[in-house]
């Protein structure tokens, strides 16, 4: 999930810096709406500009951005950043995904990651619709698209999966979710031995510093990996027990391997990972 104020969105992906090139030659192709509905927790807009397609929660929160004829392309830093979980989990029994959005991120994971089954839970009937309709969401039979509530859906699913995927994001923002202790401590013991939790939070200013960092780092220590974007997220990548190996040499051998199908490279995520521990700590703390 990245904010933006509506039509004014900042470049993330090649095409989205290809577009702001054009625009500075002429008229950019102005955004067009595809769809608006509304559900329980409020509204939802489809929209289309060129070749990307957008979904929000709301009037501001671009929670989805995805290539037309290309489901499985990712366009956020974030997203491609989260796809480093191939390395440590290369032949995962069972990925769950808590936050479907326009489903892209599922799409990938699917594509390269393969995983013999896939899960996604998402809290709105609506967006599971849209990402259907307007998303391309994958008819994998691998994949199982749950409606329900993350935080009882991943409490009845103990030692369930290799592969977790958390990213909880509202129209106001972060889910409050992703600041609970509970909830992570739930998410850990959704995995099974050896299993990789992968975490969007969002970043404090430019501190290098999750919001949650405090009962994270009270639960798993200060080993766990992470990597900065420049939308703001912050990536965690925090193993079941122990410590991931941090092996930039071959990390780089396995993303130049996978970067012919992707269309773009994971290099700039992993010569930033970094470990929570390294990151210099706040005052106040």
């Amino acid at each position: 999930m990245v904010t933006r104020l509506l039509g004014v969105k900042q470049p993330m992906g090649w095409i989205s810096t290809l577009y702001k090139y054009l625009g500075n030659l002429g008229p950019a192709k102005p955004e067009r709406e595809l769809e608006r509905c509304e559900d329980d927790f409020g509204t939802l807009r489809v929209s289309e500009q060129g070749e990307l397609r957008y979904l929000y929660f709301g009037s501001q929160t671009e929670q989805s951005c995805g290539l037309v004829n290309h489901p499985a392309w990712l366009e956020y830093d974030y997203t491609r950043a989260m796809l480093l979980a191939g390395f440590w989990q290369p032949q995962a029994s069972r990925a769950v995904a808590l936050g479907l959005g326009g489903g892209t991120l599922v799409n990938a994971v699917l594509a390269y990651l393969t995983p013999q089954q896939c899960t996604a839970v998402e809290l709105r009937a609506k967006v599971v619709e849209l990402s259907r309709r307007w998303f391309g969401l994958s008819a994998d039979p691998r994949l199982e698209v749950v409606v329900a509530n993350a935080e009882s859906y991943i409490a009845s699913q103990p030692n369930s999966c290799d592969l977790l995927f958390v990213d909880l994001y509202l129209e106001g923002g972060i889910a409050r979710l992703q600041l609970q202790a509970d909830f992570f401590a739930a998410c850990r013991a959704a995995l099974r031995p050896g299993g990789l939790l992968v975490v969007n939070q969002w970043q404090l200013g430019q501190s290098g510093r999750p919001y949650a960092a405090s009962p994270l780092q009270r639960l798993f220590g200060t080993h766990y990996l992470q990597v900065e974007v420049e939308e703001g997220n912050i990536i965690l990548f925090i193993p079941q027990s122990g410590e991931l190996m941090l092996d930039r040499t071959a990390m780089l051998q396995w993303a130049d391997q996978l970067e012919p199908q992707l269309g773009y490279s994971l290099r700039p995520y992993i010569m930033t990972l970094r470990r929570a521990g390294d990151v210099p700590r706040l005052q106040e703390e």
